[in-house]
């Protein structure tokens, strides 16, 4: 099978390239990339079949791809969301009471799931957690969470078939529940209260968001998320600084 022959003549113009290629109409960085990759392939071939001794693409950058910002829900679409799930059923006292707390506490799916009936202690108000790498945190629950909790495990959890289940949340068949039963029940409130974008890490992300938006310090929302390093909480700080820069431009006379 015979090398793709690629002339030396491209070593010089792989920088106008690149540059063509982020001025061009569809240049996402993304894109800019995958086409990189595919010159720096090209090389590759010809430097381990002998016929080059370097490959001038690697001399190219990628560009960065930009942060995105985690989708955040308002504070009255959080509302909106929660108070569309009712109470008829034990599933129904299940999903509010699981999607309050997860709100409540900014939990992530897994450690939704992974809950035990001893990590609630409603005396003080406190949820234990336990977290990615093992790390385990002890998070306030607020009065909705909690009166939400309470009534599904009065009056939902007994009748679904639970014992010997330590599991808080689970299944109409009494087995614990998954991230993606979570992901699915979320997604089926949503559509009902007309949201999008509404996943167990939106809540978190928002329950993060709200806090800051309240005055809440940033290293206490760091801790209440179980975050490692602060770095990793402040793109709550770029998410805040977005939504007052937005508010600016809707209200400002001369913006």
């Amino acid at each position: 099978m015979n090398e793709p022959s690629i002339p030396a003549s491209w070593s010089p113009a792989l920088e106008a390239l690149e540059d063509d290629l982020r001025r061009g109409a569809l240049s996402a960085p993304s894109s800019v990339a995958r086409k990189l990759a595919a010159v720096r392939s090209l090389f590759r071939v010809q430097v381990e079949g002998g016929s080059r001794e370097d490959n001038p693409a690697e001399l190219v950058g990628s560009p960065k791809r930009p942060q995105r910002l985690p989708r955040v829900l308002k504070a009255e679409e959080v509302a909106a969301l929660l108070d569309r799930i009712g109470a008829a059923s034990p599933l129904e006292l299940r999903d509010r009471a699981m999607f309050e707390l997860a709100y409540a506490c900014g939990l992530r799916a897994e450690e939704i799931v992974s809950l035990d009936l001893g990590a609630v202690d409603f005396d003080t108000e406190l949820v234990r957690v336990e977290g990615k790498g093992g790390r385990t945190r002890v998070i306030p629950a607020g009065e909705h969470a909690l009166r939400a909790l309470e009534r599904y495990l009065a009056r939902g959890r007994p009748t679904l078939g639970v014992a010997g289940v330590d599991a808080v949340f689970v299944s109409k068949s009494g087995r614990r529940l998954s991230t993606s039963d979570v992901r699915r029940r979320l997604r089926a409130w949503a559509r009902q209260a007309a949201l999008a974008g509404a996943h167990p890490h939106a809540l978190r992300h928002s329950f993060a968001t709200h806090l800051l938006e309240g005055g809440a310090d940033l290293r206490a929302i760091q801790e209440l998320l179980g975050h490692r390093t602060i770095s990793t909480t402040q793109v709550y700080t770029r998410v805040q600084s977005g939504r007052l820069r937005a508010a600016y431009a809707r209200a400002h006379p001369r913006a």
